[in-house]
């Protein structure tokens, strides 16, 4: 998350992260046609006694990718290991991860449009035959070696399914776009975490968290942590007024905007006259790396009609110059 929630994650926060994470698919709360497509290839494979299709899964952050990584190394029993693209910039980082797998196990890379086009190139071959060539020497005298490696399910995580290479995307079995969660999906989010933290909250407490969540799982329950962590401090009951006070305090308005949320809409209207503007003059501006504007901000003022892109840049819609309680100019 964006804003005062964001930065690095204590180890507090990993371990919460852990414990409220479905074990399974019939914990697993929303996409349920990932899941019910996710159920058919798990059960087939398991019925032919063979490794499944590569995965991948994309979407926006906090939708439960990593958490659908472990759950396929659970419905399979076999061991997860846990990499990430910007780790991978050499081909010989991905040929150590390779070479060390088990029979069946389940690699899964997170940010897999990070890897190096190095990394890529060997991937591919991994991929369909389950092997890798190893460079050895330099120049005019280099040798390939090929090396046989233990068959192995890949779980690609993205967020920017664009960027991945048309040779590597076609290479996965199975692709699913995770979607953003319904307001009641977050609700039953929220309600089975809040049983697992022990925490007593009212039914319109979860519906408050629950709408200002921007659809994403890993929001809700964060946010649920901050308005246990009020509750507890100030001695009051998990009802509405607590969860209004708490996430009051920590800059997430009714509609779920956070600062940088907020911080961007007044950017674009007060020094660019509501747009258009470009990505990289509006990330200058706020003080924030493009990246993070653009698959972290963006996607949901886009989802709330706050903001909308266009060929010549961002633009503030009639809605966001009324979020901003700034009067919008008449057109001319």
């Amino acid at each position: 998350m964006t804003g005062e929630l964001s930065g690095q994650a204590t180890t507090g926060e990993l371990g919460y992260e852990g414990a409220l994470r479905p074990g399974s698919l019939e914990e697993f709360v929303g996409q349920s046609r990932v899941r019910q497509q996710l159920r058919l290839l798990l059960d087939a494979a398991t019925m032919q006694q063979r490794t499944p299709d590569h995965i991948l899964l994309a979407g926006p952050p906090g939708l439960g990718k990593t958490t659908l990584s472990m759950i396929v190394a659970a419905e399979l029993e076999k061991p997860l290991h846990q990499t990430s693209g910007p780790a991978i910039q050499h081909a010989g980082d991905l040929a150590a991860v390779l070479s060390a797998l088990t029979p069946g196990e389940v690699l899964f890379i997170d940010e897999i449009h990070r890897m190096a086009r190095s990394a890529e190139e060997m991937l591919y071959l991994a991929m369909e035959d389950f092997k890798i060539d190893i460079m050895v020497g330099k120049g005019a005298g280099a040798t390939s070696i090929p090396l046989e490696i233990a068959p192995f399910t890949l779980v690609g995580a993205t967020t920017r399914a664009g960027l991945l290479p048309n040779p590597l995307r076609d290479r996965f079995g199975f692709t699913a776009h995770l979607e953003f969660y319904a307001d009641d999906e977050l609700e039953s989010v929220v309600t089975r975490a809040a049983r697992l933290l022990e925490f007593d909250i009212a039914a319109a407490g979860v519906s408050e968290i629950a709408r200002r969540s921007r659809g994403t799982p890993r929001i809700a329950n964060r946010l649920l942590r901050r308005v246990r962590d009020y509750s507890l401090v100030h001695g009051v009951a998990g009802g509405t007024d607590a969860v209004q006070a708490a996430l009051a305090l920590y800059d997430v308005d009714a509609q779920g905007l956070d600062r940088l949320d907020r911080e961007v809409l007044r950017a674009v209207v007060e020094r660019f006259g509501g747009g258009p503007v470009g990505l990289s003059t509006l990330a200058v501006s706020v003080g924030e790396e493009a990246e993070t504007i653009e698959s972290v901000v963006e996607p949901f003022l886009v989802r709330a009609g706050l903001l909308s892109r266009t060929p010549r840049g961002r633009t503030v819609t009639r809605m966001g110059w009324e979020h901003t309680g700034i009067p919008m100019p008449p057109v001319s």
